[in-house]
């Protein structure tokens, strides 16, 4: 992973055979970045994405394998338990131009990454609601 920083924002090229989810958090940690949107278009394969279902407050996770285009990759960050907190969400396309989207858990970048992190001088911190099901946003 290479990055470049500029203001708020800081520009990264994920690399063939890196791990989105690991290397952002990783960056997050490094970089002390602890509120921010995130955004990125890239290739990648193995892909685990999920669905939260509210009725049962579970998530179902599929795994995708072969080349994907992601033709969209859009979360924030935040922080839980002083560590750094991604929420990704991802849509992806296949050879047949089927798009796949969901919550985003791990995937391997098969080409490159192009993330844009812009942060936010502030933090903001994630508590469990149980009647949701979810780590929200602590305001």
């Amino acid at each position: 992973m290479r990055y470049k920083k500029s203001g708020p924002y800081f520009i990264l090229r994920i690399d063939r055979g890196e791990e989105i989810v690991g290397t952002l958090k990783a960056f997050c940690t490094d970089q002390k970045i602890s509120l921010g949107t995130v955004q990125g278009i890239g290739a990648a394969t193995t892909i685990e994405i999920g669905l939260f279902e509210t009725a049962t407050k579970e998530y179902h996770t599929t795994t995708l394998s072969g080349d994907h285009e992601i033709t969209s990759l859009v979360g924030n960050i935040t922080t839980m338990d002083g560590k750094p907190y991604l929420h990704l969400h991802i849509t992806l396309t296949d050879a047949t131009y089927l798009a796949f989207g969901g919550h985003l858990t791990s995937a391997v970048v098969s080409g490159t990454c192009e993330i844009f992190i812009q942060t936010i001088d502030d933090s903001l911190g994630r508590t469990f609601d149980a009647g949701v099901g979810l780590n929200v946003f602590d305001l």
